[in-house]
């Protein structure tokens, strides 16, 4: 082999790294590098223009199956495929959970309220599905949870099933309960070990849950979700064995939810770090390496769905599967595209789980462990990632422990700040919902579809309450903007006065369109007008609620007063653009621009206003 690479290679002289960065430089023609060519991350650290195998010397060898894990639980790489039910009907539920068994689905997630909790509901419930072969998965009232899992304990003997083989959880999550809804469960140390008893003779399936999924839908950045779900399932390590439970045991127990963004190659790099530090961390307990691995369990975020333009959720979440797949997750749910607006259709659910079976039995990612291992670029990331959430890790732990930072308000305010950082990032487009805050499709209306009510496992409405983690989607303001054009029976015209310079008036009135068609505005581009008042005389033949004047900057000069004038208060005039003459503009009375600095959704609010919506 080295003298095949002399052969292949020998007439190249090595590139050293300092080599390359000068082309770059070269090539920027006197542009900063730094600012130029370093994406300083929201998660608080660096990423370069390129990698090298210097950047990852002294990474783990450690093969997949091995101890720290991370390259993966396991030497395969093959996961459940999971969908959601709710069990208000018993019967209904059996039968739809058969079906997804029948089509393809290894993995089932119950969400089961507490009044439905009996020997019957569970019987019908699981008719005809084997536990030894299907992950079963159940969130019940956190009240009716070690109730529950003795009733499942009992049903799953009467029917002769070997225990040792069945996989799953009977999910309890007391903090998590009191950082989403502010209800405190006193004691909750003495039901875990109820429960642990309970399903002594299930080791495979767990019972202690981490819902960082709610953290990811609550904005957070990837480097918080990892460093506080790790603090998070921390605190149960900790209490567990403070109560006397064995390491292995109370390690083997946790089962960590966590949320996919669309940040595809930082994904990966998360999960394949959070193995890691959780391989870390639990052997500081004296857990033995084989329960120092980390069950993930990765769903889709609903952060980033859309009412609009549903279908390119598909987009998000054929991504965001792909990142938890290549990383090595245990378990995926795809959301279904729907999940905004509606109870999922049999049809988007169908879509769902297809989009896995796809990535399996078409794409074969369940074929390759890691194949991010050894990629300059996400092993860098990985270190990177693990780097940070460290840091936010020992802080939350100098701040007492998770729960303490709970009770103090400190996780969501955390994750609040973040959440509104991203929303003021989509407001002025410096982050992107396709279909959303960019690019929308003109014609679309919602159907009649609004947000869909959630509910908590009681079957009550679920409100924000002071204090607790905020989880509202990122695109929320925007979709209401358009409900609120589509519901008041008007839909302004927004008419583009394009004249002068053709590259730039193009360009200005394609940005104009897609900024006011994000608020559900009947958009009207023109090719192009020789004077102001051929543009005006088409404005109000068209009967234009906005007339958007679009040129060159230094032609606004010439053309936007004029035309100003013409239009007369008739409609509202805005300049697309920031030119230098916009002081004059504004003497003259001209109040509205907008351009690449603008605040989107507050412009299209004050629009809205000034429309009577």
């Amino acid at each position: 082999m080295d003298k095949q690479r002399e052969r292949l290679f020998g007439e190249f002289s090595p590139v050293s790294t300092e080599d390359w960065k000068n082309k770059i430089v070269e090539d920027l023609k006197g542009a900063d590098y730094d600012k130029k060519m370093i994406w300083r991350t929201p998660e608080g650290f660096n990423v370069k223009p390129f990698y090298r195998s210097e950047d990852i010397e002294g990474c783990t060898t450690a093969q997949p199956g091995e101890f720290p894990y991370t390259r993966g639980n396991k030497a395969d790489n093959c996961w459940h495929i999971r969908q959601e039910l709710g069990t208000d009907d018993a019967e209904a539920a059996n039968n739809k959970a058969l079906k997804m068994i029948e089509e393809g689905v290894t993995s089932l997630g119950f969400s089961i309220k507490g009044k439905m909790v009996s020997e019957e509901f569970i019987a019908t419930l699981l008719r005809g599905i084997d536990p030894q072969k299907i992950e079963l998965n159940f969130r019940v009232c956190i009240k009716r949870t070690l109730y529950f899992a003795t009733l499942l304990t009992e049903y799953y003997k009467t029917q002769g099933y070997d225990l040792a083989k069945i996989n799953g959880a009977v999910e309890y999550d007391p903090i998590g309960k009191e950082l989403v809804r502010g209800k405190v469960i006193e004691d909750y140390i003495e039901n875990i070990k109820q429960l642990i008893d309970t399903l002594s003779e299930m080791p495979n399936v767990r019972c202690v849950t981490v819902n960082a999924t709610d953290l990811c839908n609550g904005g957070a950045y990837i480097t918080q979700e990892l460093g506080y779900a790790l603090a998070w399932g921390n605190e149960y390590m900790q209490a567990m064995t403070d109560a006397g439970i064995n390491a292995d045991t109370a390690a083997s127990k946790i089962k960590f939810n966590m949320g996919i963004s669309s940040n595809f190659f930082m994904e990966i790099a998360k999960f394949r770090a959070a193995r890691t530090l959780w391989a870390k961390i639990t052997e500081q307990y004296s857990a033995q390496h084989e329960a120092c691995r980390m069950n993930i369990h990765a769903t889709t975020s609903m952060f980033n769905m859309t009412l609009f333009d549903p279908y390119v959720n598909m987009l998000r979440t054929q991504t965001e599967a792909m990142s938890a797949a290549i990383a090595g997750a245990d378990s995926i749910t795809v959301l279904p595209y729907d999940s905004v607006y509606e109870t999922p259709t049999e049809f988007a659910e169908r879509i769902a789980k297809n989009q896995q079976l796809i990535l399996k039995h078409e794409s074969h990612l369940d074929k390759v462990t890691d194949p991010a291992g050894g990629s300059y670029y996400i092993e860098s990331l990985t270190r990177s990632i693990a780097a940070e959430a460290w840091k936010l890790f020992l802080a939350t732990e100098a701040e007492g422990g998770f729960h303490a930072a709970v009770k103090a308000g400190s996780i969501q305010k955390s994750i609040g700040e973040s959440g509104d950082n991203r929303r003021m990032a989509l407001a002025k487009r410096r982050e992107i919902l396709l279909g959303t805050n960019q690019y929308p499709n003109f014609n679309e209306t919602s159907d009649g579809h609004d947000p869909l009510q959630k509910f908590c496992c009681c079957g009550k409405p679920e409100e924000h309450r002071e204090g607790t983690l905020f989880m509202g989607r990122l695109g929320t303001e925007f979709e209401n903007l358009r409900l609120a054009t589509e519901k008041s029976g008007k839909r302004p015209k927004a008419f583009m006065l394009t004249i002068g310079n053709l590259a730039m008036r193009q360009a200005r009135a394609q940005f104009s369109c897609n900024f006011l068609a994000t608020a559900g505005y009947e958009v009207i581009d023109n090719l192009g007008f020789k004077s102001i008042d051929e543009g005006v005389k088409a404005a109000m033949q068209a009967k234009a609620d906005i007339v958007v004047i679009c040129s060159s900057d230094d032609e606004y000069a010439e053309y936007a007063i004029p035309a100003y004038e013409q239009i007369n208060g008739k409609a509202i005039f805005i300049v697309a653009g920031a030119p230098a003459c916009s002081e004059e503009l504004k003497a003259a009375g001209i109040e509205n621009f907008i351009n690449v600095r603008s605040n989107v959704l507050e412009t299209l609010k004050a629009l809205n206003t000034k429309l009577g919506i």
